[in-house]
């Protein structure tokens, strides 16, 4: 009896260790990671990304996805191929795509390209519907307004804005307004003409505001969009200082307050601004540097967060993101952070839907970098997610509404 009791304590032990080490080894073992498209739509953004293909090993459009919580993005894979589509745009619907292309010869002609794409509801590609000339030379922005009727590009090689009419099956007609800027600033080199860097549609969507590096003002256009036409609004632009450089410009949430970044200066101007004259104000000009000048730095993008707390802006050679608070009463800017990019020639940057990602490309390194954002603060935090991808330029959401 004694001998059969042994055996059997060894026999439970035996069987208890083997249980044991088969819980270890289980936990050892990779578990296998759920793919974002096995996570729920609403936790993941589709996004898509602009980039240079001239020069680099970049095709055109690429397409990923980003946690808009936790900043965790996909790999990005090619979308669509296109040359230079350095600035995209999707119709509310979400349905087609628009990209510029940012060239000087388009089928011999003198003028860059605009090219409508349909989005797969399946997997995202993109398919081509058709291109039409953007109206001047290296068009390097591009909008579409709020109901999917028109296309806004501005041409900064041309110097020149265009828009053009949305078919009903998402292509493009040929523009119905061509508006040619005229002058020069006091950059002999880089103001030797007008050179429109972008194009913004008020929030009210009456009028476009066109911030032209060579001119040193941001013009306001007033928009028909039954005719289709852009023309001067009164007072017709505002000027910021001579050889500042304006490159792009964002309203703030409360409707009352706007901002361009400069380029060539390096600085951030902030305008009052009236909704109903659509006159533009300025109550301030701040550096977007720490200090003394950065040989080599221009700036390139800016963005309000969209509770209206703070703006950001990048350096490019400083490769860095500069945070201001918004003062709530006047609209003024207080310094309050520069975040490494992480990477070099940040030339643009997005926030994601949500307010709680901030998304970093670094053109000269072909990295995107996530941060995630302090609501409260507007202070970035890196969150060490990095991808890959030649020479990105733009990032664009895909509409929550969207197929």
């Amino acid at each position: 009896m004694r001998t059969t009791r042994c055996w059997l304590c060894m026999l439970v032990s035996f069987t208890l260790l083997a249980m044991l080490m088969g819980v270890l080894s289980a936990a050892d073992e990779p578990r296998e990671i759920a793919r974002p498209d096995e996570a729920a739509e609403r936790e993941w953004m589709t996004a898509y990304i602009g980039t240079y293909t001239r020069g680099s090993d970049s095709q055109g459009i690429y397409r990923f996805r980003v946690d808009p919580v936790s900043g965790e993005m996909t790999e990005p894979e090619l979308a669509g191929e296109v040359v230079n589509p350095s600035f995209l745009a999707i119709h509310p619907h979400g349905k087609f795509l628009y990209a510029v292309s940012e060239i000087e010869d388009l089928d011999g002609r003198p003028t860059g390209g605009v090219v409508a794409f349909s989005i797969g509801a399946a997997n995202g590609e993109l398919t081509r519907l058709n291109a039409q000339p953007s109206g001047g030379g290296s068009p390097c922005h591009i909008n579409v307004d709020s109901w999917g009727g028109h296309v806004y590009v501005a041409n900064y090689g041309g110097g020149s804005v265009a828009m053009l009419p949305i078919a009903e099956d998402g292509s493009l007609k040929p523009a119905s307004a061509v508006v040619q800027h005229a002058g020069k600033s006091v950059d002999p080199r880089r103001q030797e003409a007008p050179h429109a860097h972008s194009i913004t549609l008020s929030p009210d969507e009456k009028r476009a505001y066109v911030a032209d590096l060579g001119l040193d003002q941001v013009l306001v256009y007033d928009i028909d969009h039954k005719e289709g036409t852009l023309t001067p609004a009164e007072p017709p632009h505002a000027s910021v200082a001579p050889g500042a450089g304006p490159r792009h410009f964002d309203f703030h949430p409360n409707g009352e307050l706007a901002y361009v970044i400069n380029e060539l200066s390096q600085t951030v101007t902030a305008f009052e601004f009236d909704a109903e004259s659509g006159r533009l104000q300025e109550v301030q000009t701040i550096s977007t540097l720490p200090g003394a000048p950065v040989p080599g730095n221009s700036t390139a993008d800016i963005h309000v967060h969209p509770n209206g707390k703070a703006l950001y802006g990048s350096n490019r050679g400083h490769n860095s993101i500069v945070v201001y608070a918004i003062d709530a009463d006047r609209g003024t800017l207080k310094l309050v952070q520069h975040q490494s990019t992480l990477g070099e020639v940040p030339r643009n940057f997005a926030i994601v839907p949500g307010g709680n990602v901030l998304l970093a490309e670094n053109q000269e390194s072909g990295t995107i970098a996530s941060f995630t954002i302090d609501p409260e603060t507007g202070l970035l935090n890196a969150t060490r997610q990095m991808v890959k991808v030649p020479k990105p330029v733009c990032i664009r959401f895909m509409p929550a509404t969207s197929h």
